[in-house]
């Protein structure tokens, strides 16, 4: 009997679910000591906010079912939002420095942008989504009029909402997996 468990070992190991070297995920701001620490990344208004909440859309189609679009999550690789919407939602780094996505139907990207500079980095026990362009440090946060906090590249030239890089907060943006269906038909 021992014997059929040795045997029998490598290959329930072989079955093992493996997890996914890049999946789908969402985001969590960590910054301790601070008004954005364990806040979700959302998308709203073709930018990334930490507070506040997801902005979606679905059409009304006659038999179209959406999904109920209140959660922002990021398609494998983080250069692309976890959509349902035909032709995607891009993910890219505007010429302010604001982390910034394309509205449903569009490949419009502003001129002079960051596109493919961001990346999920897998990590032990946590992976990490960052943005590698323009000599960043990665994310940052920065305040606003609303008490939202809107996400940028972590570089000193950002123009940021209330004018003062130095009121923003650097923060590790931890990619936690995500294994749901897909969450929203589109961003808005």
């Amino acid at each position: 009997m021992k014997s059929f468990f040795a045997l029998a070992l490598p290959l329930l190991a072989a079955a093992a679910p493996v997890e996914q070297a890049n999946p789908n995920f969402s985001v969590m701001a960590v910054r301790s000591a601070s008004p954005i620490h364990y806040t979700q990344l959302n998308a709203a208004g073709q930018k990334f906010w930490l507070g506040g909440k997801t902005s979606s859309y679905c059409p009304h189609i006659d038999g179209l079912e959406c999904p109920a679009g209140n959660q922002t999550v990021l398609a494998s690789g983080g250069n692309a939002l976890d959509v349902e919407v035909p032709g995607g939602q891009q993910v890219y780094v505007d010429p302010s420095g604001a982390l910034s996505f394309t509205q449903a139907h569009s490949a419009s990207i502003p001129p002079n942008s960051a596109v493919g500079s961001l990346s999920y980095v897998p990590g032990k026990p946590w992976a990490h989504y960052t943005f590698n362009g323009w000599n960043a440090t990665g994310l940052m946060a920065c305040p606003t009029e609303d008490n939202r906090w809107q996400v940028y590249a972590a570089m000193k030239n950002a123009t940021v909402p209330q004018g003062n890089v130095g009121d923003c907060l650097g923060f590790s943006a931890l990619a936690l997996p995500y294994k749901g269906d897909v969450p929203a038909w589109q961003y808005a």
